[in-house]
């Protein structure tokens, strides 16, 4: 009997690719899905369990799935992902509102769980998390011209403050042909822009023992008729002087790299299990700019770590205002049960740890300006994302603007532009982190 079933996918875009296998797994079985849970069969909640922040908008979610179902507008709720892995105990204790349970090696698991749900069962599969497979279909759900492409599971990087080798498994390649399929299939959808994600894409292939490169893989991608192949998430101490040199060559991948660096103290580094020293940082930042003059770097900072003191944090301040990396996302440091970090000494008052991610902020914000006033005058090609009623005109991103996360473009125009479509447009002005601008005839 087909059901209806709807889907909310929470957290990172490697969690919203699984939500669209989960999708494609129910749509083939002949049940209709949507986006909108109310008046659904069954919601299928895909959780994020990452950082406290995370489960507390899991949770907030589980209760307002629940709220529907007590009012009449949805009959079943099945939670899947990092949230149910991580407390299976806590959410059969706290949650009775959860009807079923799926951990993050079983989300193909998705259309028998839907099945014994409504025959009155509470399934919950929790298959091996490091189970080694090739991901089938995917009911896309991104603007018909981006999309992203998966190429690893898991993380065996083994970060002290990290969660996700125990929640997703260690690092699995996808094999490259399976992935060349994939793309291709993407491609001849109309996708324009290509996003390579895992959690470390730099160690792609390392697990296969046959030669396969993350550097391999992008020479493969860039023969599809893609505009754009963007990068997320690339490991400092592996990115190799191959990597860098496709990077710089093949114009279809954008120069922006999103390069996690946590911090740049050696001391910090080093608590943190990270294999870099902040004088290899420097090395690689010097020598990306070296091989690619216009990179645009992104990276991820957590302050608080437990040991951080004033001379390191001050530190990790010097050493952005000389690196000037145009983007960053800065973060306090969650002590998450299960990780080293949890039962470190000294440490930091989460107060404290608060301004100083404030303060970091406030100094990255300044350097993304310089870096915008710095493109005052100049030419851009923008990937036009449609028509802002709000604003009045056109939005879309540049190379250095990445899906949800980086700033926009808002530009005017004669005549109509469609979603999809890259032009070029000469920027004006800068509000707020985004620019403006008019597009060049």
């Amino acid at each position: 009997m087909p059901y209806k079933i709807a889907f909310v996918s929470l957290g990172c875009a490697k969690n919203l690719v699984n939500t669209e296998q989960m999708m494609a797994l129910c749509r083939k079985a002949g049940h209709t899905v949507t986006g909108e849970p109310e008046g659904a069969d069954v919601a299928v909640l895909n959780t994020c369990g990452f950082i406290e922040s995370a489960k507390s908008e899991a949770i907030e979610n589980i209760l307002e799935l629940a709220q529907l179902k007590q009012d009449g507008k949805l009959k079943k709720l099945l939670v899947a992902g990092c949230l149910t892995q991580r407390y299976p105990d806590d959410i059969r204790k706290e949650l009775p509102e959860v009807d079923g349970m799926l951990g993050t090696g079983s989300y193909t698991d998705v259309v028998t769980a839907v099945e014994e749900l409504m025959a009155g069962e509470r399934p919950e599969h929790f298959e091996r998390i490091d189970r080694a497979y090739d991901d089938g279909e995917r009911m896309v759900t991104t603007p018909p011209y981006t999309a992203y492409l998966k190429i690893a599971e898991g993380c065996s990087n083994g970060c002290a403050f990290c969660i996700i080798p125990k929640l997703r498994g260690r690092y699995r390649s996808r094999t490259m042909d399976h992935l060349l399929e994939e793309a291709k299939s993407l491609a001849d959808s109309g996708v324009k822009e290509l996003i390579v994600i895992a959690q470390d894409i730099t160690r792609y292939g390392s697990d296969l023992g046959d030669g396969t490169t993350l550097a391999g893989l992008l020479k493969e991608l860039c023969k599809l008729p893609f505009h754009w192949i963007r990068l997320h998430y690339l490991y400092p101490e592996a990115i190799t002087d191959e990597l860098v040199e496709v990077i710089a060559s093949e114009k279809k991948i954008v120069h922006y790299l999103d390069i996690p660096i946590q911090h740049c103290n050696d001391g910090i580094l080093k608590a943190m299990r990270r294999r870099n020293t902040k004088a290899e940082l420097e090395e690689l930042f010097a020598r990306l700019r070296k091989a690619i003059p216009d990179v645009v770097i992104r990276t991820s900072l957590i302050c608080g770590l437990p040991g951080e003191g004033e001379a390191e944090f001050e530190e990790l301040c010097e050493f952005l205002k000389e690196q000037k990396l145009q983007r960053a996302g800065v973060f306090q440091f969650s002590p998450e049960e299960g990780t080293l970090a949890e039962k470190m000494e000294n440490q930091v008052d989460p107060d404290v740890a608060a301004r100083r991610v404030e303060l970091v902020v406030d100094l990255q914000s300044r350097i993304m300006d310089e870096y915008n006033e710095e493109r005052l005058g100049t030419v851009m090609e923008v990937l036009c994302e449609g028509f802002d009623s709000q604003a009045g005109c056109f939005v879309g991103r540049t190379y250095a603007d990445s899906v949800e996360i980086d700033g926009h473009v808002y530009f005017t125009a004669a005549g109509l532009v469609p979603a999809g479509e890259f032009v070029h447009v000469r920027i004006t002005g800068v509000s707020d982190g985004d620019l403006t601008g008019e597009i060049e005839e």
